[in-house]
């Protein structure tokens, strides 16, 4: 996977948050006191996903599922903290992202599915998963499952209920991404370390935005994700809504009150993207994703195969993750660069 160009205060943000976990840091309860220090800081209280969670020591045994997830936690430098993570091995490259070192030092639990048999052999005290990220009613894995056997749970916010049935998002993605980081901080007393990551990803951000087209000079652009007979896509409260606006692109979809979901072909072609984004993950390749989209015949007028504009993300870059703020700087890149 390429290894995004960021800009100096980005990486100094990052120098700074992947210092040992020992690193003391001032928190807002307790100024002076870092690193989970005794009395002060804890007990500590956040809002996540509605419901208001208390924390009276941080965790030390938590288990991650999927690659977003975990790299919140190593960008946060809380390997200290896991017991280790879950995730397929189909997320592309972890060799060349800047907190690889995570990798290194946590344990891959499995490349399958998540289970609470699995958190229980860890012997986790806290599960950092999500609706659609792991937790399931289907599979009978779900935080109030967990809770029944003393397993606390935090969910990633991009995957919050909405009381929309089962629809997900309460809050623009980029917001619940600094969300999780500062939460996080506040857990785990590591609240500088967080507000250095959300200003150095802020700027980074705004850096692309400056350099973006606007009105009616944006190109509409659809993000696909997988499938033939209908289009698994993002609407407005997935990553690529905040990822595919602030690099200046229409997001064609982002009328639809939901993260990843469903969508109908004919409405695809009705908005003539003149951008498609694909998800790049899974069994089927990205070349073989575009192969089918330039073959399907419904899509032959659609202004984006019409010129060849595809540009591909990788799968963390799309999802909630560290990632996002690059992913901006990179196709804000790829947009200027396309021709009338």
């Amino acid at each position: 996977m390429p290894n995004p160009v960021r800009p100096a205060a980005f990486a100094l943000a990052l120098a700074l948050a992947l210092t040992g976990c020992g690193a003391d840091v001032a928190s807002q309860d307790a100024p002076g006191k870092g690193s989970g220090a005794p009395g002060g800081h804890y007990p500590v209280t956040v809002e996540n996903c509605g419901e208001k969670k208390t924390y009276d020591k941080a965790p030390q045994r938590v288990v991650t599922n999927d690659v977003g997830i975990t790299e919140i936690m190593f960008a946060l430098g809380l390997e200290d903290h896991m017991a280790g993570y879950v995730m397929p091995d189909d997320k592309g490259d972890l060799t060349s992202v800047p907190w690889k070192d995570g990798y290194e030092k946590t344990t891959w639990l499995s490349k399958g599915t998540i289970n609470k048999e699995l958190v229980l052999d860890a012997r986790a005290d806290l599960v950092f998963a999500g609706w659609n990220y792991g937790f399931n009613e289907g599979e009978g894995f779900t935080p109030a499952a967990l809770r029944r056997v003393g397993i606390d749970s935090y969910l990633l916010s991009e995957s919050c209920r909405n009381g929309r049935g089962k629809a997900r998002g309460v809050m623009a993605p980029l917001d619940a991404l600094y969300t999780d980081l500062r939460n996080l901080g506040r857990i785990f007393d590591v609240e500088d370390r967080a507000e250095t990551l959300v200003g150095a990803f802020r700027e980074e951000v705004a850096e692309a935005r400056a350099t973006a087209a606007e009105g009616g000079a944006r190109p509409r652009v659809f993000l696909y994700d997988d499938g033939q007979d209908k289009p698994f896509t993002s609407g407005a409260y997935a990553g690529p809504h905040d990822i595919i606006t602030k690099a200046g692109g229409d997001h064609i979809m982002k009328d639809l009150k939901d993260s990843w979901t469903t969508v109908g072909w004919e409405t695809v072609v009705e908005r003539d993207p003149e951008v498609i984004v694909i998800n790049n993950y899974g069994d089927t390749s990205a070349e073989r994703k575009r192969a089918f989209l330039k073959s399907y015949k419904p899509l032959a007028d659609v202004s984006a195969i019409r010129h060849d504009r595809i540009v591909v993300l990788d799968y963390v870059d799309l999802v909630e993750s560290p990632r996002n703020p690059a992913a901006v700087t990179r196709l804000a890149a790829e947009l200027r660069g396309l021709t009338p």
